[in-house]
């Protein structure tokens, strides 16, 4: 806790600091923060899923920890779907080396989306179901690779 509060600290110390321009950037990151947040609750986004057991999304995420019932999974986007692979159980070591393939998603089915299309820097993608319905995936980083796969992908007609 003491750690946190110097940190704090110093970061409000390092603001003082900063040159107008820095100050403004600042000040706008934290207004699209704040629109993002407000957006992602508004949307329903701050959920796992859409909510209904019945959808595609609320079926796959039943049959998820059959799979496997680590937490995590690998994400792999491609022009004929999404493949998730896992390891088998909750492992601490190179569970990298014990991954599996545990579903395939085939693009008629499923396909992976940006839900803010490129406009707010997110950890957030959706596997976005046939049905409509979705399930929320989130990233180890920002914008990640798989986020910039979906930049460079046409828009969808919906």
């Amino acid at each position: 806790m003491l750690l946190s509060l110097l940190s704090d600290a110093e970061e409000a110390i390092k603001r003082s600091l900063d040159t107008k321009e820095e100050k403004e950037r600042w000040r706008a990151k934290k207004e699209d923060d704040k629109r993002r947040d407000a957006t992602i609750a508004q949307q329903g986004l701050d959920k796992v899923f859409d909510g209904s057991w019945h959808g595609n999304a609320g079926q796959f995420l039943l049959r998820w920890y059959s799979h496997s019932t680590h937490h995590q999974r690998l994400l792999l986007a491609t022009q004929e779907g999404i493949v998730l692979a896992a390891p088998p159980q909750r492992v601490s070591v190179g569970r990298e080396k014990h991954m599996q393939i545990v579903a395939r998603l085939p693009a008629v089915e499923a396909t992976l989306v940006d839900p803010f299309f490129g406009e707010f820097e997110t950890r957030m993608l959706l596997i976005r179901f046939r049905d409509g319905s979705w399930l929320r995936v989130d990233t180890e980083e920002l914008r990640s690779d798989l986020h910039m796969y979906l930049l460079r992908q046409p828009l969808p007609d919906s």
